[in-house]
């Protein structure tokens, strides 16, 4: 984790239009082409900016997705607005009924502003894709339309993105420097407590230590899916914990083929992946596309994703750092195996409870409220990575296989995955409460 993988971005450059209550169009609907654009450079972007480590992934495709849901549902009385219903975010400004507008211009203006600003800090190749898609994106959405109507209409989509994006500025998750380490830290000084498993400098603090602060959107308060303690700390050879440790030391001696790929498919590392956010957000995609799921559906799909997702790491860090227990490795080559190695590189923050876990179970519990339960799908994140797509029943089972797939890694103790799974569920069902369509 949080190696630096290769630099490129590719770009899909399409258009998109669908009239609403209240908008004026030239009657085609392109408005998915749009978001699944777009989507597809945020995804890249994501995957090359040093600062989009889990955590700040997810808000940034939180408030992304609420500028598109805003953007394709405006005007149709079918689809509630989220100004509201989500903390920190009042009701969004009406459009002016005296001016037409074009649904394609509006929302290709507010994904357009929503991607400069959440991923304003990638590097230079970023910043060149950015321009080039804003630039084409632009001309085909005006292309043949008049100038006023086009003008009329990127002015509110913008403003339906300035109006997130400033409410999104007092959440607490605003501001990352020194990619999220802290410069100042004091550590812990009991046996059970989180150290450093990583010799670069900078991993010597843990990650994003205050993000647990930070306002949620759909729950109550950052604790409102607070988990029970993990089981007690021992050394004791006959103890619950050791037990856990040992379960997670003998796996890794004795992994198949099959538990290496899963642990690798869901690991989603920094700079080497669109993050375990972005790969639910990809999975959306992919069922849209193979579905021809109608713009609205697909923009709240994006929405309660993003939602769960960001409000899971809130939830999640909340409890790393109420808790700051140690890593497996740090247990394990202490007491059992000193020079262990896990398959997978430890990350940079305290082990419980999982947020592979937390978030995958979010994302699950939301899709399975909103399309149903089996639903089978396949997940082809990494296939241009080498990894061969995977089938699943149903979300749920994804969601256990991500949060398996930990302690595969030998990153995770079982009570850090199960308990996280049920953090998951517990923030899904305050984004399933959500009012979106009628």
């Amino acid at each position: 984790m949080y190696r630096f993988g290769r630099l490129g971005l590719a770009l899909g450059l399409c258009l998109c239009l669908v009239p609403a209550q209240g908008i004026a169009g030239s009657g085609t609907d392109d408005r998915g082409v749009i978001l699944r654009d777009w989507y597809r450079m945020i995804l890249e972007l994501v995957r090359h900016t040093p600062t989009y480590t889990p955590p700040v992934a997810s808000r940034s495709f939180a408030y992304t997705a609420i500028i598109a849901y805003e953007s394709v549902t405006v005007g149709q009385q079918r689809w509630h607005s989220l100004g509201g219903q989500l903390a920190g975010l009042p009701p969004l400004p009406a459009p002016d009924t005296a001016s037409p507008l074009d649904p394609d211009a509006v929302l290709n203006a507010a994904m357009e502003l929503a991607v400069d600003t959440y991923f304003s800090n990638t590097g230079p190749t970023g910043q060149r894709a950015k321009a080039a898609m804003a630039k084409a994106m632009d001309r085909r959405v005006s292309e043949g339309m008049d100038p006023a109507l086009i003008d009329a209409s990127r002015a509110y989509g913008q403003a339906i993105a300035r109006h997130v994006i400033d409410a999104s500025l007092s959440d607490g998750g605003a501001v990352v420097e020194n990619m999220g380490f802290p410069m100042a830290y004091t550590l812990g000084g009991e046996p059970q407590d989180w150290v450093p498993t990583s010799l670069v400098n900078l991993q010597q603090f843990p990650l994003l230590p205050d993000w647990g602060n930070n306002r949620p959107l759909a729950m109550p308060d950052a604790g409102a899916c607070a988990l029970p303690p993990p089981p007690p700390y021992s050394e004791d050879p006959s103890s619950p914990f050791h037990a856990e440790a040992m379960e997670v030391y003998e796996t890794s001696k004795s992994l198949t083929d099959e538990q290496k790929l899963i642990a690798r498919f869901w690991s989603d590392d920094p700079m080497l992946s669109p993050t375990p956010p972005g790969h639910w957000v990809s999975i959306v995609l992919e069922i849209a596309a193979r579905d021809g799921l109608p713009p609205e559906q697909l923009a709240d799909l994006l929405a309660r994703t993003g939602i769960a997702v960001s409000d899971g790491f809130i939830a999640n860090w909340r409890d790393k750092y109420t808790h700051d227990l140690l890593r497996p490795v740090t247990y394990i080559r202490r007491l059992i195996d000193p020079v262990w190695e896990p398959l997978l590189i430890t990350p940079p923050f305290p082990e419980y409870p999982s947020g592979h876990s937390t978030q995958s179970g979010a994302a699950a519990s939301v899709l399975t409220a909103a399309l149903g339960d089996p639903f089978p799908f396949t997940d082809s994140t990494h296939v241009a990575d080498g990894l061969p797509a995977r089938d699943f029943p149903d979300f749920a089972t994804a969601a256990r296989e991500a949060a398996l797939s930990r302690l595969y890694g030998g990153i995770h103790f079982r009570a850090a995955i199960d308990r996280g799974l049920e953090q998951g569920a517990c923030v899904g069902a305050f984004v399933n409460a959500i009012k979106t369509a009628e």
